[in-house]
């Protein structure tokens, strides 16, 4: 079999295994676990194979004519180059892990065969972005995606939590689609072709007439679908979906489909230099906003979902410096790490019966509940913090490095502001980010209190998926060495200045953040805060979206916890209350869009109800009226027609005779 025969399979197996799980989900539910499972592995494995045979060497390209168009021509292609090769082999890793988890995590649950179906569909689409050829292609998964996540998201359709985030993911991503269409037929337009090698020979000659009205389209999507400042509020809120499906999005697929175009079609970001800035501010904006949101946090997954967001502006910075290879690398090891965050969550969740760190933080003992999510949680917070040697240390320590060479004028790839604006925030972004995870372990294992609930062990499916993610999330990083050879040959060795600051920092972030949990855990027996959802038979969804939906009544707010013994409370002072609820961004945008659009619909509903009704009653209403003053003349008397009849001779006669007669 050929490697594109291969590459086509990679993503059609999740799509037909997707439209199998549909229709046998009632008739043969028997299947639907195998069918959402061995598809999405068969292509784990196909990917690789793919991979192998790719070897880091020259392209892989091949297209069809898909439809005659008359114009710019739509063609099914494939380019598979070694970035493409690698994530699509971290998507196949990280859908089949959901699979397989999800088998154990919603076990009772009714909707389980269109879960897995929309899964599959879900990784099916983002393969199609990874491997696609050709624009318009990428733009049919990059839109499946999105529909994929909006029912995904609402999956706990009883809870309005998961209702309202459902709705919100799906119209902020569209809002930055809209530019992100207009900036893909402009790039056609140009180029004569939606085909990404022709485009980039566009670009290469010179020939994008406009590149920074395109780049900044462009971004305006990439800014939606990857959860950058200003369009990434959406992130928070889609926690109230399952977790597995946090760990899909946030990790491998939606999120990462933002950074992974910029990396593709970065020549064509690089021709304007000042939409290399503007994407440096978004990534540093990003950065920071993120970090000190997380530390504010109570829910455990938006610690997590704020985490990610900061992790892609570190990859956003990356492609700011014109370097790809270090996003890439970042994106490559966050996956691993990122994913593995999500599921041993779910775990936590469900053994504590609560998604509340402050809850958490007064049960004793959790972490001998669940030793499997204690230890490799600890393992991935690590990476996150990038603590040598685990992997974020070494794909962090490539983004900050390339920083250091722009700012520095080491290189010329990228306008030396964007370097400084990198460098900068990525240093300030390393404290923080040590800060919320040592500050995320100590509440949720270093508790003290009543003894933890006893949910009973979770399924093996949910624990050894667990320990397979623990590895590369501690080992990948060593590819620190081979790795160019796939990308664009630059080196992604560890700078020794950057690695020395961003290491120590980190150090201090961790250390204050535990001076300050020591200074602040004997306040916690004084306010007890009780449990928020525990059903110990019912299996983990269950409990998760109960505890989703009590955390609100109890604490007054989705995000927030009135807990004086939170660490995060005392390092950011008077900042807590504002970072708590994402520095009020959701209600600026209130004010800016939704009321206005709100005060749009109304008139339009006035206008329609009490205008364009008023013209459609009256168009009727007129008929009806010479309809009743005719039905009244009807009065079936003979003599009254005889009389009217004379009376009109009559009136003829005489206007006859008047117009003969000139008068």
């Amino acid at each position: 079999m050929t490697t594109t025969t291969l590459a086509v399979l990679v993503p059609l197996l999740p799509f037909l295994g997707a439209v199998a799980g549909l229709l046998l989900g009632r008739t043969a539910p028997g299947f639907v676990r195998p069918l959402a499972v061995l598809p999405t592995l068969a292509s784990l494995v196909l990917a690789v194979l793919v991979a192998v045979h790719q070897g880091g060497g020259r392209a892989i390209d091949t297209h069809t004519e898909l439809t005659p168009t008359g114009s710019v021509p739509i063609e099914l292609g494939l380019h598979i180059d070694g970035f493409a090769a690698l994530v699509a082999v971290l998507v196949g890793v990280v859908a089949t892990c959901v699979q397989i988890y999800s088998t154990g995590y919603l076990r009772d649950d009714p909707r389980y065969p269109s879960y897995a179906a929309l899964v599959s569909l879900f990784t099916s689409a983002m393969l199609l972005v990874v491997y696609s050829g050709d624009l318009m292609v990428l733009l049919v998964g990059w839109e499946v995606m999105g529909i994929c996540s909006y029912f995904l998201v609402g999956h706990y359709w009883e809870t309005p939590e998961a209702r309202a985030a459902s709705l919100k993911a799906f119209l902020v991503t569209k809002l930055g689609d809209v530019p992100f269409l207009i900036g893909l037929f402009a790039l056609a337009t140009d180029s004569g072709s939606f085909q990404i090698t022709t485009v980039l020979g566009t670009v290469a000659s010179g020939g994008l007439h406009h590149p920074t009205v395109v780049a900044l389209l462009l971004l305006s999507g990439v800014a939606g679908k990857s959860a950058l400042f200003p369009l990434h509020t959406w992130l928070p809120d889609a926690m109230a979906g399952p977790t597995p499906v946090s760990a899909l999005i946030h990790a491998a697929t939606m999120v990462a489909a933002g950074i992974y175009f910029v990396a593709r079609l970065l020549p064509v970001f690089q021709a304007s230099a000042a939409a290399m800035v503007v994407l440096a501010v978004m990534a540093g904006v990003t950065m920071v906003g993120s970090g000190l949101a997380a530390l504010a946090q109570d829910d455990i997954k938006r610690v997590l979902a704020y985490s990610t967001i900061g992790q892609l502006g570190y990859m956003a910075g990356a492609l700011a410096v014109g370097d790809r290879g270090a996003a890439v690398f970042h994106l490559l090891a966050h996956g691993a790490f990122k994913a593995l965050l999500f599921l041993a969550a779910g775990v936590i969740i469900h053994a504590s019966g609560t998604n509340s760190l402050a809850v958490m933080s007064r049960m004793k003992d959790l972490r001998t509940r669940v030793p499997d999510a204690y230890w490799t949680m600890t393992v991935a917070l690590l990476a996150l913090a990038a603590i040598p040697p685990f992997s974020g240390f070494f794909s962090k320590e490539a983004v900050l490095g390339a920083a250091e060479h722009v700012a520095t004028g080491h290189t010329e790839q990228a306008p030396g502001a964007s370097g400084w604006i990198v460098l900068v925030t990525g240093l300030v972004t390393a404290v923080l980010t040590a800060a919320y995870a040592t500050r995320l372990w100590l509440l949720a294992f270093r508790g003290h209190g009543t003894e933890a609930p006893d949910h009973g062990r979770q399924p093996i499916t949910m624990t050894a998926v667990l320990w397979g993610l623990a590895i590369p999330s501690l080992a990948f990083g060593l590819a620190f060495g081979p790795l160019p050879d796939w990308f664009d040959g630059r080196d992604l060795t560890p700078v020794l200045t950057t690695s020395v600051l961003g290491t120590g920092l980190a150090l201090v972030g961790g250390i204050v953040t535990y001076g300050a949990w020591r200074h602040t855990t004997a306040l916690a027996a004084g306010v007890p805060m009780g449990a928020v959802a525990a059903h110990p038979g019912a299996d983990a969804g269950q409990v998760e979206a109960e505890a989703i939906a009590g955390h609100a009544p109890a604490f007054g707010g989705v995000a927030y916890a009135p807990d004086p013994a939170d660490p995060g409370r005392l390092l950011l002072g008077p900042l807590h209350r504002h970072a708590a609820v994402g520095f009020h961004l959701d209600a600026v945008y209130t004010v800016l869009f939704v009321r206005p659009v709100q005060a749009g619909a109304s008139l339009v509903r006035f206008l329609d109800r009490e205008v364009v009704e008023t013209y459609v009653r009256g168009a009727g209403a007129l008929p009806r009226w010479l309809g009743t003053a005719v039905r009244r003349a009807q009065t079936g008397n003979v003599q009254t027609y005889v009389s009217a009849l004379l009376a009109g001779t009559v009136v003829l006669v005489v206007a006859a005779l008047l117009v003969a007669t000139g008068a």
